[in-house]
């Protein structure tokens, strides 16, 4: 699934071509992908303005000048595709702009999501009004972290994916930034020390921007917009490298929490 740096590099690729665009036209080639397009998507972004582009979360934004803002979310599989030669039969939204480029939605799987929200009411959307902070804004602070993880016996990365807590982070993150932050993953986040927490917040920023900078990880079919993969899977130190040596010269182990994989080293990681 795309995480965070994904969607960050999505929107801005797509900001490149749309951002003070109007849209010319929009075509929605099949009823729905994980729910149904909002029946009046169409007619309220055709003629519109393109104000801006944003994220939240996992979530991308497409904000106009009718007040309303395009919301979508990519799903397991879902990718932009910018002026694609041909359409192809997984290119389920397309809209062309004014000055004649092309943007196709391609989502295979079809576990994305499109929803127009009123853009003044952004924060009571159903999806984003328990979200927690963004990770790369000032609200992700050591003392938030200690207040959210206070008294809780859960393992730190289990919490660490909890939106409540930290808005758009995802499984490969995480365990990169605990194991930056010399964090155990199994560690009761109520015990996780404030000098810990202090090395994990700037951990988590310095993981994205990263991983933002070489266009986000390419896991199966995520792509920037452009066609161009994530390079940041290189720079993995652990996650997907069991067996493998950590930068410490300890052995990257691998252990299932909450039905997911987790990638550390207990050598520098306690």
């Amino acid at each position: 699934m795309p995480e965070l740096p994904e969607v960050e590099t999505t929107v801005r690729g797509l900001a490149t071509v749309l951002e003070g665009q109007t849209v010319a036209r929009v075509a929605v080639n099949r009823a729905d992908l994980r729910r149904p397009f909002p029946a009046d998507l169409v007619q309220t972004l055709t003629g519109a303005r393109v104000t801006g582009l944003g994220r939240r979360a996992k979530y991308g934004l497409i904000h106009t000048d009718r007040d309303s803002t395009m919301v979508f979310h990519l799903g397991m599989s879902g990718r932009w595709r910018i002026d694609p030669e041909e359409l192809g039969k997984h290119d389920h939204l397309v809209i062309k702009t004014g000055n004649g480029h092309v943007l196709a939605l391609n989502d295979a799987r079809r576990f994305g999501s499109v929803d127009l929200v009123d853009t003044d009411k952004l924060d009571a959307f159903p999806a984003f009004a328990a979200l927690g902070p963004e990770p790369l804004g000032p609200g992700l602070t050591a003392a938030h972290l200690h207040r959210a993880f206070e008294n809780r016996f859960a393992a730190v990365k289990l919490l660490l994916l909890d939106q409540r807590i930290a808005a758009g982070l995802g499984n490969i993150y995480v365990c990169e930034a605990l194991n930056r932050a010399r964090i155990h993953p199994e560690r009761e986040a109520g015990k996780v020390s404030k000098p810990a927490l202090a090395r994990l917040v700037p951990a988590i920023r310095t993981v994205l921007e990263e991983s933002i900078a070489a266009g986000g990880s390419t896991l199966r079919d995520y792509a920037r917009p452009d066609g161009e993969l994530g390079y940041f899977a290189k720079d993995w130190r652990v996650y997907g490298r069991e067996g493998e040596a950590c930068p410490c010269g300890g052995k990257v182990k691998r252990i299932v929490q909450g039905g997911r994989s987790t990638f550390f080293c207990d050598r520098c990681q306690k």
